[in-house]
């Protein structure tokens, strides 16, 4: 009888070759002194340079090592979503593969979930990236997620994380939306605890990050902050504004109608203030059909499955794949 799996390692990957043999080294390390039964699941996200055929020598000597191959690169997001999909532990941490993350700091985190929390989230205490590319606008939208979020963490842009199963197949990802996956689980209840780690500069290989990036994570703010307070009722949402509108615009016109009849005052006195009012009505009246149309979507949304965002072209593993996946 297989011994079941207690941990699961996620890893993605994007040319990252040169870290590839020291990376599994002190990940093998550290979960055997954990004395748990567990795997290792790299993602290979696409990678132009030797990342896939060094993880396939790997795998080829320890059965323990499950390695995917993208069709092409995805992103980090479809890389994890993968990776969480091909996971059989009952924990599963999910780290970058750039060594900036410490394995040996995956102790700690297992011991929080150990202790009764869903989400064991690293928290960057002392960070060695760049501070005007990396460390500002991560400390902005950290303070915003939060405040979006109502969720009191430090640091969402962390993929070092220890989940519990369960937590995962309940959120769905896409965009860039992995490194908010505790406020997207902030709807069933979990419970988040940030772990100090280390953050180590990186020595092989190129950042993938940059400033770039920093405008699409300002847009899934505002998207995570839709799906957790207003997926479910999207009209309150849109309808609480289109309501407001339509109502300043009626209250203007209404005004201007009652000064016409009462006081005789010319309606071309106020041409600007009645174009206004217009322009209100006609702007709420827009909000209230876009809440409608959006809550038909979700209900559609709820009741047919979404495709996958990834596309696995190659799968090397000891244990048969997930249902879709093609074999070695």
């Amino acid at each position: 009888m297989t011994e079941r799996c207690q941990v699961s390692v996620v890893v993605p990957l994007y040319n990252e070759a040169d870290n590839v043999k020291e990376l599994y080294d002190r990940l093998t390390t550290v979960m055997e002194e954990l004395d748990r039964a567990f795997e290792l699941v790299f993602v290979d996200d696409g990678s132009r340079d030797l990342t896939f055929h060094r993880l396939a020598g790997i795998q080829a000597g320890d059965p323990r090592v499950h390695v995917l191959r993208l069709r092409r690169n995805f992103g980090q997001t479809a890389a994890l979503s993968a990776g969480f999909d091909h996971a059989a532990g009952d924990v599963v941490v999910a780290m970058d593969g750039d060594l900036q993350h410490l394995p040996e700091d995956i102790p700690r985190l297992l011991a929080k979930v150990d202790e009764g929390y869903d989400i064991a989230s690293g928290w960057r205490a002392r960070r060695t990236d760049s501070f005007l590319l990396r460390r500002l606008p991560s400390l902005v939208a950290n303070r915003l997620m939060a405040w979006l979020s109502r969720i009191p963490m430090r640091d969402f842009g962390s993929t070092f994380k220890a989940y519990r199963r369960e937590i995962l197949q309940g959120t769905e990802l896409y965009g860039e939306l992995h490194r908010f996956i505790p406020a997207l689980a902030s709807w069933q209840g979990v419970s988040i605890v940030e772990v100090p780690i280390g953050n180590a500069p990186r020595r092989g290989g190129a950042s993938k990050y940059g400033l770039s990036r920093t405008v699409r994570v300002l847009f899934d703010l505002l998207t995570v902050k839709f799906l957790i307070h207003y997926l479910e009722r999207p009209l309150q949402f849109f309808g609480l504004w289109g309501l407001a509108f339509a109502g300043a615009g009626f209250a203007i016109l209404a005004a201007i109608t009652l000064w016409k009849f009462v006081y005789g005052v010319s309606i071309y006195d106020y041409l600007g203030s009645l174009l206004l009012g217009m322009l209100l009505m006609i702007v709420g009246i827009q909000l209230v059909a876009v809440g409608l149309s959006t809550e038909v979507s979700t209900r559609i949304y709820h009741t047919v499955r979404r495709r996958r965002i990834y596309v696995v072209r190659e799968v090397r593993s000891a244990r048969r794949p997930p249902e879709g996946e093609p074999s070695p």
